[in-house]
């Protein structure tokens, strides 16, 4: 029986490819194209949710405009208004762009209504945390989302956790209360944004608790609950910019009509839009827990941008006050990943909560 010779370069591209990629035609995703796509996509969220936090903090730093309900709002208008693009765009290029189609509902609107005053609360309290705090300290001032939710789900689900889950909640505690009291002996802490912090955490705990009793409303799909969100969100913004007077300071502002500020305010929009995609592309192309483990790094790399690009100088105590919050952060989704593949059967709805955990997680920067 003859057999032909492998050329050095076909076992190369065997070698590459894997036995699970490459047919016996050649024709398949090679190891090395995989690896670069998700390499590609990877950076492509860090460059995303970096830029997307450093403009936000921008927008809301600005001294001549005090108006950060309205930011939040317009930022919600420009996501709705992407969401309807998406959809004209999708039925124009279907091969090209894949995007869900669907029409506004009163009755669906009235019954994602309660997460949306959850979420309106994450949001605001997330970029007014983002406003007194600065960049450099909010992965501290906002790492008690976890904590929360271990909190919220006992008393509200009666859902009781692990011991060693429990151990990541204490590590990530004992970072925050670090972090507070470097920040306070550096005579930089804000107690407002502290404040904001930690009832934005608290209210990210609670939209994940109420995004599973909404989801059925919605049919599942992660795009058309974050349409109906947003549209709530903008008709419940507008009393509330009313109450607390910015609708005067807007009246006021001196670059009101400057193409540059709206533009700056639209393209914080976009990117608070696409956060939400490129946080579902990554979850795609690997997997919940690795998207975890690149936001921690991220978000590492997001603090020490923001150190040096303010020639901050930080104590050791500080820098390991930020250690602690990453690091429990990461050992608590280790801990529930391994917790999840001791469970034989899981709910549908688990799943799909927990992908729009992960993208609200990244509309937030963390």
């Amino acid at each position: 029986m003859n057999r032909t010779p492998l050329k050095r370069f076909t076992i190369l591209k065997m070698a590459l490819a894997g036995s699970e990629t490459m047919d016996e035609d050649g024709h398949g995703e090679t190891f090395i194209l995989r690896a670069a796509k998700i390499a590609a996509v990877v950076a492509l969220y860090w460059f995303v949710s970096i830029t997307m936090v450093f403009l936000n903090n921008y927008l809301l730093d600005n001294r001549d405009l005090d108006a950060p309900l309205f930011v939040t709002f317009y930022q919600c208008v420009v996501t709705v208004g992407l969401c309807w693009l998406m959809q004209m765009l999708s039925k124009l290029c279907p091969g090209l762009i894949d995007f869900p189609s669907f029409k506004f509902d009163v009755k669906t609107s009235r019954e994602v209504l309660p997460l949306s005053v959850v979420f309106i609360g994450m949001i605001t309290f997330n970029n007014l945390c983002l406003k007194y705090v600065g960049v450099a300290f909010y992965t501290v001032g906002r790492s008690l989302s976890t904590v929360f939710n271990v909190l919220l789900s006992y008393v509200i689900l009666k859902q009781t956790t692990s011991f060693q889950a429990l151990l990541c909640c204490g590590i990530i505690l004992g970072g925050f209360w670090l972090g507070v009291d470097q920040e306070g002996i550096a005579g930089s802490l804000s107690w407002s944004g502290v404040f904001f912090g930690v009832l934005a955490s608290a209210c990210v705990s609670l939209n994940a608790i109420y995004t599973k009793k909404v989801m059925p409303a919605v049919d599942g799909n992660i795009w058309k609950l974050s349409y109906y969100n947003n549209i709530n969100a903008c008709v419940l913004f507008l009393p509330l910019i009313l109450v607390f007077g910015e609708l005067g300071r807007l009246a006021s502002f001196s670059h009101l009509t400057d193409l540059g500020f709206w533009g700056m305010m639209t393209l914080g929009g976009v990117f608070g839009f696409a956060i939400g995609y490129v946080t579902g592309l990554q979850i795609k192309y690997t997997s919940p827990l690795t998207h975890n483990v690149s936001g921690t790094a991220k978000a590492c790399a997001q603090t020490v941008i923001a150190v040096v690009y303010n020639s901050s100088s930080k104590s050791l105590l500080w820098w390991t006050s930020n250690l602690l919050v990453l690091g429990g952060s990461s050992a608590y989704t280790w801990v529930k990943s391994l917790e999840m593949k001791k469970t034989p059967h899981r709910d549908p709805q688990d799943s799909a909560k927990e992908k729009l955990i992960q993208r609200e997680k990244g509309n937030l920067g963390v």
